[in-house]
């Protein structure tokens, strides 16, 4: 056996190991380096506005503060104008469901003449099986609810930490990172990092923006046709439609639908064309324009980002795709070489016409050409291989 042989497979055998402890380490921390990118990325949107707080001589920690409590307080009065709405149609609906109930049981009995009663329905709804396994399956499953509400508690609160700590030592964390990179490194290291802030700040503030617009609009529907709780209606309407990519103007536009149905069914028939109007106006009116500065991607590159995104890290990368998009494009713009495009009409989508087919052009040019080839060749009459006649003078 050669010398070499038994340090080699001990290496061998060495790594594979390693390999196998960094795979078993990433998977057991990949719901951590998920939350770090998610905070990574959440600081970067509130750069700005704590930027501009430490300009006017804040402490970049109190900033911070100050902008999380102002989220904090914008979450948690979304929440509660949702929760009051969503309570109070379902206690109209429980105090209501008796006479939806009759409504049905009339219904029935003068369509197929049936004799049912409200009385019977109930009993057989109570007695039924599939209502005490359902009821039995709630009731074991309480303890997973719960589990599954603390896990999002502290995971929340993790997402918080990391950003307060990314946005408020953000100077000390790029002098950390330039520190180990050689100056001409540290330039580029700089710029990407500039590129990240302006991008996902301009793509947080662009989409409150276009919440804000997308809500007052909504709200001055619902309140002209009387549906109850417009302002949570309208402030859902916002912030789904432009926060949650890809199906959140589905969404958003299904729960005003609902409300509206239950005050009129006509109703939520114009919330739908409202809706569908709207969402045109802003993709091809209002959107381009907010955009044009801060997150100028194409829509098709936009929705394969988050398609990508969705894939590979599921909501959470459907949510940081387009700034993340936006940033790569960007910084690659300011190093990939662009020359001047050709004055070529195929380049404006015009090409030139041309009659009949490319092989009939061809032969009608052949024929039109060959006759005057052959008037131009000494010796030769008009007819090309005809010998030349005795009268032509020669």
């Amino acid at each position: 056996m050669p010398r070499w042989l038994p340090r080699a497979m001990v290496l061998a055998l060495a790594l594979y190991a390693c390999f196998r402890l960094g795979d078993w380490a990433f998977h057991q921390l990949i719901g951590l380096l998920t939350n770090i990118l998610i905070a990574f990325f959440l600081a970067l949107a509130i750069e700005p506005a704590v930027g501009r707080m430490a300009a006017r001589g804040m402490r970049r920690g109190l900033a911070t503060l100050l902008v999380f409590l102002g989220v904090v307080i914008a979450a948690v009065g979304f929440v509660v104008l949702l929760g009051s709405m969503l309570a109070g149609q379902i206690i109209e609906m429980v105090e209501d469901f008796p006479k939806y109930l009759d409504s049905v049981i009339n219904w029935i009995n003068q369509s197929f003449h049936t004799e049912l009663s409200r009385v019977e329905v109930q009993d057989s709804l109570l007695r039924s099986d599939w209502l005490q396994r359902y009821v039995q399956n709630s009731a074991s499953g309480v303890l997973d609810v719960s589990a599954t509400v603390l896990g999002g508690l502290f995971r929340l609160l993790t997402i918080f930490l990391f950003s307060f700590y990314f946005a408020a030592d953000g100077p000390r964390l790029r002098r950390a990172l330039c520190s180990v990179l050689p100056p001409a490194r540290q330039a580029e290291v700089l710029r990407a990092w500039e590129i990240a802030v302006d991008k996902t700040g301009g793509y947080l503030y662009s989409r409150g923006l276009m919440a804000l617009i997308s809500g007052f609009a909504h709200y001055i529907l619902l309140v002209i046709l009387d549906v109850p709780y417009a302002p949570a209606l309208a402030v859902w309407v916002g912030l789904v439609s432009q926060f949650i990519p890809t199906i959140g103007t589905y969404l958003a536009g299904a729960l005003p639908m609902l409300i509206a149905f239950t005050v009129n069914p006509w109703y939520a028939l114009w919330v739908l064309i409202f809706v569908v109007i709207y969402q045109q106006f802003e993709n091809y009116v209002l959107q381009p324009k907010l955009t044009a500065k801060t997150v100028d991607i194409h829509p098709a590159v936009a929705f394969g980002s988050v398609v990508a995104g969705t894939a590979l890290m599921g909501a959470v990368g459907a949510l940081i795709a387009i700034p993340a998009v936006a940033t790569l494009q960007a910084f690659l713009g300011a190093y990939v070489k662009r020359y001047d495009v050709t004055d070529d009409p195929r380049v404006h989508g015009r090409h030139p016409r041309r009659r009949g087919f490319p092989g009939l052009v061809r032969l009608r040019r052949t024929l039109r050409h060959e006759p005057r080839q052959a008037a131009r060749t000494p010796g030769t009459s008009g007819k090309a291989g005809t010998p030349p006649s005795e009268d032509d003078g020669s």
